[in-house]
């Protein structure tokens, strides 16, 4: 049965709920301000929460979180837990770019330190030295299947072991950069192709490499524990599974669209095809996407690695002695397999976030140890003409979105419509008047990236700090950034 309206109603200034109706097995929970209400409601994204909360073994609310916009099946944006007895799994509730996520590093260099020039040299440099765009690739790098198979199994185990970066970065990532369900054979040979020649690549899009600075914070114990100060350069590398994730999100698509029918699963929307969890083709599609995930830690920490070598041959300074570090590494496209307590249960669920961020309050295990007292850190990027924020997850988020936030700021605009309303403009221009300089492959990418194709990240912040699901630590704001 399809939802064709979604009613909701106000719970406070920050939350919505959407009744449950009809085939619904669950409620919808939106995180979002009356006045994004109105903005939210011109797309399909509020059905998509609705049509999510229909599928079988859903535990709590089908949730989305401010920056959500229409996606594949699930809203970009959306949250959704699984039991794993009779829960689903839906490549829709991860998206194409498996794993897409975000990392910072954080230096001991202060922003009176760099001009801009520097920061414009510096910029250059990383072009230089970071492989972006659709078909770019390091010369120095060649993997046989053998190999790549090897990357899909350790992630970024696997690059530190090669030299790119040290064990260190390894506890300030996400699973320790490694999902240990990963299970490479459950890879196709296309998807296998797709990804040998674009391990360390940036890629295009939205992904990006950003020099910042931190222009304020509101939290000074947590900032304290992450290492931050005033005036701090920082970097951004925003990337994922390349064409590997993508393939095999296609693949799987594929095959359950039939597989849905096999078990007798209604679906309001066929985009929204799954598989039990427990059944061989959710087991497969959990070990493919375990696979693409690993793929993508290890393009970061490898993509990570050569900022530091760009910023030591630039400044001719070891990274150490400008104590670069990585501050932390999550996603925000994947399905994870995870203890919670709900409703006073200790229970193992599969959550999904598409879209979403990780947001562990203090005293999980996952945390890093110099993080627990705090919590862990939440990494959201803005656009490249405004800000980005660090956040810091929260004991309500444990509770009540089964430790889940928002991961940006979210479109407003499609990339076609950035392109229509940047005609006759030059954003690189405007954004070099405001003391930013981009760089990107095409002038096309500059304009699909537009700030003003973004909701402002503040007012999302903004959402999620006021209702508890992660807390404000600090701001950056850009200086540099390259685009794929």
């Amino acid at each position: 049965m399809k939802i064709n309206n979604v009613r909701c109603e106000q719970i406070n200034e920050w939350k919505w709920k959407i009744p449950r109706e009809g085939p619904m097995r669950a409620e919808g929970l939106v995180y979002a301000t009356k006045e994004m209400m109105e903005i939210i409601r011109k797309d399909q994204s509020l059905i998509q929460v609705a049509n999510v909360a229909t599928l079988p073994g859903i535990v709590g609310y089908s949730m989305a979180m401010p920056d959500i916009h229409w996606g594949y099946g699930f809203p970009i944006g959306g949250v959704a837990a699984f039991s794993l007895e009779d829960g689903i799994v839906s490549p829709g509730g991860v998206g194409y770019d498996i794993n897409c996520g975000v990392r910072l590093m954080t230096t001991g260099i202060s922003r009176n330190e760099l001009s801009n020039k520097q920061i414009k040299e510096l910029v250059d440099a990383l072009f230089k030295n970071v492989p972006s765009g659709v078909g770019s690739a390091r010369k120095d790098l060649s993997l046989s299947q053998k190999e790549l198979k090897r990357v899909l199994a350790e992630g970024a185990g696997w690059a530190v072991r090669k030299g790119f970066g040290t064990e260190a970065d390894l506890d300030k990532i996400e699973e320790k950069g490694c999902i240990p369900w990963a299970d490479p054979d459950k890879v196709s040979s296309k998807a296998l192709e797709r990804g040998k020649s674009q391990l360390g690549t940036l890629g295009s899009g939205n992904h990006f490499i950003e020099i910042g600075f931190v222009e304020e914070i509101y939290d000074e114990i947590a900032a304290k524990a992450f290492g931050l100060f005033l005036g701090q350069i920082t970097v951004f590398v925003h990337t994922g599974s390349r064409g590997l994730g993508h393939q095999v999100c296609d693949d799987f698509i594929s095959h359950l669209i039939k597989t849905a029918q096999k078990y007798h699963i209604d679906l309001p929307d066929k985009q929204l095809c799954c598989a039990p969890i427990s059944s061989p083709e959710g087991k497969a599609y959990l070990g493919a996407m375990g696979a693409a995930a690993n793929f993508a830690f290890a393009n970061r920490q490898m993509i990570s690695h050569w900022v530091r070598e760009t910023f030591e041959t630039f400044f001719r300074e070891t990274a150490e002695n400008m104590k670069i570090r990585l501050l932390y590494d999550i996603a925000h496209n994947i399905a994870k397999i995870e203890n919670h307590n709900f409703e006073g249960k200790e229970i193992t669920l599969c959550v999904h976030r598409k879209g979403a961020t990780r947001s562990f309050g203090p005293g999980r295990e996952e945390v890093p140890e110099a993080y627990r007292h705090v919590g862990q850190p939440v990494l959201i990027p803005g656009d490249m003409g405004r800000y980005s924020y660090i956040l810091v997850g929260t004991t309500r988020a444990m509770s009540e979105t089964f430790g889940s936030t928002c991961h940006g700021a979210g479109r407003l605009l499609s990339r076609h419509q950035a392109i229509k309303a940047a005609k006759g403009r030059s954003i690189a221009k405007e954004l070099a008047d405001q003391g930013i300089y981009v760089k990107g492959a095409s002038k096309a990418t500059i304009k699909e990236e537009m700030p003003q194709a973004y909701k402002d990240v503040s007012e999302v912040v903004e959402v999620v700090h006021n209702a508890g699901i992660s807390r404000k630590v600090a701001r950056l704001r850009p200086l540099g950034v390259m685009k794929g």
